[in-house]
């Protein structure tokens, strides 16, 4: 463990967060990120710039914030798309790396409004535990959690044609981070763990993500994306001589959670839910938040298909199936797809979704009354919009409102503020884009 953290740490700063609350103090800042294209010009995959403002420019249509271009946004270190969080007061992001040469190292900033962003803490690497393309969350104010889980790989027995299905398992591997001291403190390596049927029934799992904590934090839960074969079908052999069972993931049985105790990273489990059978992993955006209540609310969603967000018991730890939130239902449609939301408090959330997966459309939502309201936005059906949620990770709460940034891909747009204890929106801030770009998220 101490080979870990020394080998990858640098002292780029220090201090822990500081105690005054900067809403309070007035020095509250609100983050936006924008992504752009690569060298070979693929959308929004060539890295990730952070510009802060306040939030009297945030709620002001006449204030533009210009991030691209030199001297303007703050370039985070990531090869490709920085997976961004945050303090809960905005003073600090955290990021690691994803790809590259420095793939899977840890960086903490803090923030000082506009371009201004200082590398503070130490810089870890947690590639060794990781990999160079990690997946992570802050799991809890001050706890991140980074996951990964290799490819499932085929295992059999036999010699063709008489072939003999018998697992695609995976390797699993976390480690748990102190963003206040920027250390690794605990990391555990095992292998998935399907139960033997689910093993035999040809379940496998190709990447994991988005761990949250529970509220008394003892357990960690992991989104996970699930596929299936079919065991009991004829493999077609490959020009290499080895078999494969044909996809069955139509027959994928409920929505799957990994489970760990926390902080031990013990006795690791699947729990299940027959109430949807889409994968909760995200992708890009946090899908799990603890609510006022203790219980975990979850968006089971991926790529932005999905509609229902379920809850698991703050007295079991499993799901509880006698809750079921359908978006779907709440709004009187039948074509809505999650593809960003966040938790504010007392059952209340924002969601972001599109409509047969095209504009993106703003929602308030009750979660313990089970309603939602749409805010309309002047942007809201523009077709655009829905190809740059792919990469959408996160909407901001400062107060008595959330930040949305959104802009077509390489078209201007605006910083919607949404007022959700009086259930309204205004355009607020212009955000400048360029071509093969676009906002991703506020903080």
């Amino acid at each position: 463990m101490t080979a870990v953290i020394l080998s990858g740490c640098s002292k780029s700063g220090d201090g822990p967060n500081p105690d005054p609350d900067p809403i309070e103090d007035g020095n509250r800042w609100i983050t936006l990120t924008a992504s752009f294209p690569d060298e070979g010009g693929t959308a929004g995959n060539g890295g990730t710039l952070a510009y802060s403002i306040s939030p009297e420019n945030a709620a002001d249509p006449n204030y533009e914030v210009r991030i691209f271009g030199a001297g303007k946004g703050f370039s985070l270190k990531s090869q490709r798309t920085a997976r961004v969080q945050a303090s809960a007061d905005g003073q600090y992001l955290y990021n690691i790396q994803y790809t590259g040469a420095d793939g899977g190292v840890f960086n903490k900033y803090k923030v000082s409004g506009e371009g201004a962003y200082e590398e503070v803490g130490y810089e870890l690497n947690t590639a060794v535990i990781l990999g160079t393309a990690p997946r992570w969350n802050k799991a809890a104010e001050g706890i991140g959690i980074g996951v990964y889980a290799g490819a499932a790989t085929l295992s059999y027995t036999g010699e063709a044609p008489n072939f003999v299905y018998e697992n695609r398992d995976s390797e699993v591997r976390i480690a748990i981070l102190d963003l206040e001291n920027t250390a690794i403190t605990n990391t555990a390596q095992f292998t998935f763990p399907w139960s033997d049927e689910e093993r035999a029934a040809g379940y496998g799992v190709g990447r994991i993500d988005v761990p949250v904590l529970n509220a008394a934090k003892t357990k960690i839960f992991i989104g996970c994306n699930v596929s299936k074969v079919d065991p009991t079908a004829t493999p077609t052999i490959g020009a290499n001589g080895e078999p494969s069972w044909p996809n069955d993931n139509e027959n994928i049985e409920g929505t799957k959670t990994l489970v760990l105790d926390y902080p031990t990273l013990r006795n690791p489990t699947v729990i299940t839910t027959s109430l949807a059978n889409i994968n909760n992993h995200g992708y890009r955006t946090t899908t799990q938040y603890v609510g006022t209540d203790g219980h975990v609310y979850q968006a089971v969603t991926s790529h932005g298909t999905g509609h229902q967000i379920l809850r698991i018991s703050n007295s079991t730890n499993d799901y509880d199936d006698s809750y079921e939130f359908d978006l779907n239902t709440a709004l009187g449609v039948d074509n809505a797809g999650i593809a960003a939301w966040t938790y504010i408090k007392d059952g209340i959330g924002v969601v972001l979704y599109t409509l047969d997966k095209s504009g993106a459309y703003i929602a308030l939502i009750d979660l313990n009354a089970k309603t939602a309201t749409k805010l309309s936005t002047d942007i809201e059906a523009e077709a655009a919009l829905s190809a740059t949620l792919g990469q959408y990770q996160n909407i901001g709460v400062a107060g008595d409102y959330a930040y949305v940034p959104l802009t077509p891909g390489g078209q201007d747009g605006n910083l919607y503020v949404v007022d959700w204890k009086n259930k309204t929106v205004t355009k607020g801030a212009k955000l400048a884009n360029q071509s093969g770009s676009f906002f991703i998220g506020s903080y």
